[in-house]
Parts: structure tokens; sequence; C-alpha cells
């Protein structure tokens, strides 16, 4: 467990000082692409009437697969991408590279803003939609 604990918190000391370091500007790029990812997929699923992404993944077992299969289709180039960049970083900066940290720095510059804005976006979008039909 100790183990476990050392290497997240290995993880997160890593990524917190990435965006001083090199590469930093994919600490900008990555999150705001993923974010229009996040954004057209959000406006689709409003035109086609599909609930907030976050809450559909998590409640509606039918439709779950097909969800994540979206999100896996918005987000396969902006994650490689990411993975390329950090890879990269990590043998610059610690002569290798280390899986965990990979890992996280993936998941927060890419798919954790892709989550965030998706569900929002489709419920702003679904609001305006109605006003405009009212």
């Amino acid at each position: 467990m100790d183990a476990l604990v050392e290497t997240v918190l290995r993880g997160w000391e890593g990524f917190a000082a990435r965006p001083s370091g090199p590469l930093s500007l994919r600490f900008l790029i990555q999150p705001a692409i993923a974010s229009l990812l996040a954004i057209r997929a959000g406006l689709a699923d409003a035109r086609a009437g599909r609930p907030a992404f976050l809450w559909a993944a998590a409640t509606d077992r039918a439709h779950r697969g097909a969800l994540l299969l979206d999100a896996a289709r918005d987000l396969r180039t902006p994650l490689i991408v990411a993975t390329v960049l950090d890879v990269a970083y990590q043998i610059v900066v610690h002569r290798g590279v280390y899986v965990v940290e990979l890992a996280f720095t993936v998941a927060l510059l890419a798919f954790v803003p892709y989550v965030l804005v998706r569900g929002p976006t489709n419920r702003v979008a679904s609001a305006v939609g109605r006003d405009h039909h009212a």
C-alpha cells in the first residue's frame, strides 16, 4: 500500500512541476482541444436529444457502451498526442518513463476536460434550444 501511495504522490508532484518545464504549452493546448471536441459532442448530443454525457454514462446501462465508444472516438487523437508528448517529457526530464505519471497526466490533460465540458454543453444547448422553440 505504501508503494501505491508513494507512486500516486510522485505522479502528482511530477504533474504539478510540469507546467514550468519543457513542453509546458501542452498544458494549455491539450485541455483546449479536448474541450473543443467536448463542445462539438455536447452540441450533437443536444441536437439528438440525448441526456448529459457523464450522467448517462453513469446511469444508463443500455447506452453506456455506445457513449463510451463515442467518447473514445473523439478522444483517440488527443489521448495519443498527450501520451507521446508526456513520454517525450519524461525521457528528457526523468531519463525514463513512469507509467502511473503518464496515465495521470494524460487523464488530467485530455479526458477530464472532455468529461467536464461535454455534459454542461449539452444542457446549455438544450436549454437554449427550448427557449428558441417556446
